[in-house]
């Protein structure tokens, strides 16, 4: 089993910036991908931003120069650095991870955090 814990959502102000982090624990051999995704209300979840156990990014084109997301593999965390944050960037931001098993090395699987709530409202 894998568990992801998130942590770093609350309310800020537009222009504002808050840090999510989400760590990743359990039989984990590899996390060749692992992300953030958000869900706003109505509306479908979309991808915010993934990086590659190589380090490889790509965001969604909203959040292009204001988001930044930097991993650590010693430690199986993603950090997701937010910046000039606006109210359509109201959600709840999901982590996601593809992992690979540390049981079984050909079972790759995809886990969810909880989710967060981020809210920018002045």
């Amino acid at each position: 089993q894998v568990q992801l814990v998130e942590s770093g959502g609350g309310l800020v102000q537009p222009g504002g910036s808050l840090t999510l982090s989400c760590a990743a624990s359990g039989a984990i051999f590899s996390i060749p991908v692992m992300g953030w995704y958000r869900q706003a209300p109505g509306k479908q979840r979309e991808s915010v931003a993934v990086i590659t156990s190589g380090g490889g990014t790509n965001y969604a084109d909203s959040v292009k120069g204001r988001f930044t997301l930097s991993r650590d593999n010693a430690k199986n965390t993603v950090y997701l650095q937010m910046n000039s944050l606006k109210p359509e960037d109201t959600a709840v931001y999901y982590c996601n991870a593809v992992v690979v098993s540390a049981s079984s090395r050909s079972n790759r699987n995809a886990y969810w955090g909880q989710g967060t709530q981020v809210t920018v409202s002045s």
